[in-house]
């Protein structure tokens, strides 16, 4: 993730001489902004007219900033930065106080219980592919949901006619509608995504738009709000008994989520899903602002600065979901005497048993590598745990206790739910301890022999 990048960028602007990378002379050119040679023959990279204006400037003058700090348009590639983030004294967007000198947004305050609202699980198609701990629809838990998403359904990239991911998943998602008629009142959404189309985001999402390094351009951002507004209508014209819901996910990064103009694309959606997971992981090694050091994956320190860009652009809380992780990101750590968060780490963490995959561990899996002995710690403030266990695996992960204290922050800002990815991550456990609070009826689970999964009364209802 790209998270820091920004804010790195202007702190070392700030102070040239601390980082080599942001010298210059007459033979080596500045990574990033224009070279300014002193009478000595050193020299500072900077933006603005002080470095790239005529007679100041002696190489890469072309430069612009990503913000107008006040030197005008010429030196300025946009007036101000997206999202409404602060723009610095030297032309870079962010959010610390170095940008921003006591401009942050009000967040929303609230008791109650507001996230009750929603209750969101994603189902994953292809969980039954698993060696083990797989989910049959049949096994959802239910009353404990009022939404389940099923991923995936893809968009066929010739026709742009929803298709499914296979034969064997379209039939899952016909037992998954089944549950509606246990459980009264559930929805039974689509997610529009998959792995093919590097779009794990559940409900309709881009993963990411105009980010180059996903494959994005920049007319997204644009054209991004015409789909949704076109699937919006078509969604209303579709005839359904009860009017389809349409939501988003989007990704909890700056970097990421300024490719969304999530202004124009509020009123055109029921809600926004924001991805308050997968914040850190193994990819952080490519990104030189951050590299390859253990961090959680989900934090509440991270997860505010999120919801900040939120509150900046004025989106009603009651339309943010705030997304949870029946996972954990997992890593091998280069040394066994360190072992903290921010101790580097030489790849992803040892594949599960079930999931099979490098650098991530479900809820049931973690749930028996701590049975077994591994050592947890619980980090308060970050609202996460750790546990460490064979000299080098390092996996971050919530549990009941930590996603309360998230949910408690849902309710404390406001928001409109909550969701979790995925349903068939965890065995029942940590629904069931979230679950305890919600006042919700309970429902047996599906019996085959008393329903039939092909009734006309299971229409889905969402995408």
């Amino acid at each position: 993730m790209k998270l820091f990048r920004f804010l790195l960028a202007g702190l070392l602007f700030a102070a040239p001489i601390v980082c080599e990378e942001y010298h210059c002379t007459k033979d080596t050119k500045c990574e990033s902004g224009c070279c300014r040679l002193e009478p000595d023959g050193t020299g500072n990279c900077g933006l603005g007219p002080t470095f790239c204006g005529q007679g100041n400037c002696t190489s890469t003058c072309d430069e612009k900033s990503e913000c107008d700090p006040g030197w005008g348009s010429k030196w300025s590639t946009a007036e101000k930065c997206p999202l409404n983030v602060c723009c610095s004294e030297y032309g870079f967007c962010g959010t610390t106080p170095d940008f921003c000198q006591g401009n942050v947004p009000t967040s929303p305050s609230c008791s109650g219980s507001s996230s009750d609202a929603r209750t969101i699980g994603y189902y994953e198609g292809w969980n039954l592919e698993r060696n083990c701990q797989t989910m049959t629809p049949e096994k959802i838990p239910l009353g404990y949901y009022t939404h389940i998403n099923f991923a995936f359904v893809l968009i066929d990239p010739d026709t742009f006619t929803l298709s499914a991911m296979g034969a064997d998943v379209a039939a899952l998602y016909t037992r998954v509608t089944a549950l509606k008629a246990l459980q009264p009142g559930l929805k039974v959404w689509i997610s529009i995504g998959g792995w093919a189309m590097n779009d794990p985001g559940p409900s309709r999402t881009t993963e990411y738009p105009v980010a180059d390094d996903r494959g994005g351009k920049t007319e997204d951002k644009e054209n991004f709000p015409k789909f949704l507004q076109n699937l919006r209508h078509a969604l209303d014209q579709s005839g359904m008994p009860e009017r389809p819901g349409l939501s988003i996910t989007i990704p909890s990064s700056y970097w990421y989520m300024r490719g969304f103009d999530i202004v124009e694309i509020d009123p055109i959606i029921d809600f926004f899903n924001i991805m308050t997971y997968d914040i850190h992981g193994t990819w952080d090694s490519a990104d030189n602002s951050i590299g390859a050091i253990a961090q959680a994956h989900t934090n509440l320190t991270e997860i505010d600065l999120a919801m900040q860009l939120l509150w900046r652009n004025h989106i009603d809380p009651a339309r943010v979901v705030l997304g949870l992780g029946f996972y954990g990101r997992s890593f091998t750590m280069k040394s066994s005497s360190c072992l903290s968060a921010g101790c580097p780490f030489k790849e992803g963490g040892k594949a599960g048993p079930c999931t099979n995959t490098k650098g991530i561990l479900s809820a049931t899996e973690i749930r028996q590598v701590v049975a077994d002995g591994a050592t947890v710690t619980l980090d308060s403030a970050a609202a996460v745990k750790i546990i460490t266990w064979d000299d080098d695996q390092w996996v971050s992960y919530d549990d009941g206790e930590t996603m309360k204290t998230k949910i408690q922050y849902a309710n404390s800002h406001c928001l409109g739910g909550t969701m979790a990815w995925a349903i068939d991550l965890d065995d029942g456990t940590t629904i069931e301890e979230l679950g305890a609070d919600l006042n919700r009826p309970k429902f047996p689970t599906f019996d085959p022999d008393l329903f039939d999964p092909n009734s006309d009364n299971n229409t889905d209802l969402g995408t």
